[in-house]
């Protein structure tokens, strides 16, 4: 394991989606190459635009956590704290009194739950004054909220921050629990990105996807991970799935404009490359956040194909997870450890992590993958 600084440990990771539920399944799903398209039709009270999407149909979570506090908790929260419970179930941490103050959470997000403040704010409008709003509604209008209330459900008093960075997100929270068990705020932390489906975010998926030529249908999910200062995980005699080497951002202009984010992004990857002290022709695989959107995938294959050519492989996850904006990045980072788990002829190799944004922020992270074989 590697002891550099800027390297975290991910000693365990969970995967809630319509492709698969945990790690295990996930990963097996992922090379099978099984898609979680699935039809939507009469899944909501509300008309959907579309009669499929990669949505959990039927998802509740009182059947996962249990009845007792799930009553209000809204459907991002809910993929939150589902997702955090498997990603602790598949890891040898265990959070308890002695360490809990050094355990935080760090999520991506778009902006919360869009169905939450919605829904919160159509009750301002249509109910007596004095706008008798139900007040257990109001904390899910709130972007942490799925942090928030994760980090109580699992008892988790370290550092507690919400990343909203549309497609980045993901690659921003690893980011910023990087920076955080490098300046030695926490010793770990639970790390990811979550994004929902309901009518709301489908009809705005589809307003948005028709304007861009976004042809991936919508998904929902969340996919978080265990890192850890990998000095406490050797210490605990934990052995990693995976070493985050390096991740970098940058931000550079919206498609079609100068500077150009394709050239950005190249640039990025090979800073990336360089604080990982990894050679390009190392890598084995680039997992991509393409959307199906030409003008955006181009920007993503532009830049990757001016640091690797044609030599890596190409994992893309939203064929089988759909378009789960702020969970993307972090679902691809879980496509790529899904070959890893079970393929001990991958150990130690390393792949990368690609995300492009629209309005040209790009970024990339640098992971050596191990199997549990």
């Amino acid at each position: 394991m590697s002891t550099a600084p800027d390297t975290l440990a991910i000693t365990g990771w969970g995967v809630l989606t319509s492709t698969g539920f945990g790690a295990d399944e996930f990963a097996a799903a992922v090379r099978e190459g099984r898609s979680g398209l699935v039809d939507v039709e009469g899944a909501f009270d509300e008309q959907l635009p579309t009669s499929k999407a990669c949505a959990l149909v039927g998802f509740h979570a009182r059947d996962h956590l249990g009845r007792k506090g799930t009553s209000f908790l809204d459907r991002s929260t809910s993929l939150a704290l589902i997702g955090c419970e498997l990603a602790l179930n598949d890891t040898g941490l265990v959070v308890d009194d002695a360490n809990r103050d050094r355990v935080g959470i760090v999520l991506g997000t778009t902006a919360g739950s869009l169905k939450a403040t919605s829904d919160y704010s159509r009750e301002t409008l249509v109910q007596d004054k004095p706008y008798l709003v139900n007040p257990m509604l109001f904390p899910n209008t709130v972007m942490n909220c799925a942090a928030g209330q994760s980090a109580i459900w699992h008892k988790l008093k370290g550092v507690n921050a919400t990343v909203a960075g549309g497609q980045l997100a993901g690659l921003n929270a690893l980011r910023y629990t990087r920076n955080l068990v490098r300046r030695g705020y926490v010793d770990g932390a639970l790390v990811g990105a979550v994004e929902e489906f309901s009518p709301h975010t489908a009809w705005s998926a589809h307003h948005l996807h028709r304007q861009l030529g976004v042809q991936v249908p919508v998904g929902e999910g969340s996919a978080v991970f265990v890192a850890e200062n990998p000095d406490v995980a050797r210490a605990a005699g934990r052995t990693p799935d995976a070493e985050v080497l390096a991740v970098e951002i940058g931000y550079y202009a919206p498609t079609g404009q100068l500077p150009d984010a394709g050239e950005g992004l190249a640039t990025t990857i090979a800073r990336a490359l360089e604080r990982a002290g990894v050679a390009a022709d190392e890598v084995w695989a680039v997992a991509t956040g393409e959307t199906g959107a030409q003008p955006l995938d181009e920007v993503e294959a532009r830049g990757v194909a001016a640091v690797f050519g044609g030599a890596a492989r190409r994992v893309r996850v939203k064929e089988l997870t759909g378009e789960c904006q702020a969970a993307s990045g972090a679902l691809q980072l879980a496509a790529l450890l899904s070959h890893h788990r079970d393929d001990r002829a991958l150990d130690g190799r390393v792949g990368v992590v690609t995300s492009v944004s629209a309005d040209g922020a790009v970024g990339a992270a640098v992971v050596r993958g191990y199997s549990r074989a």
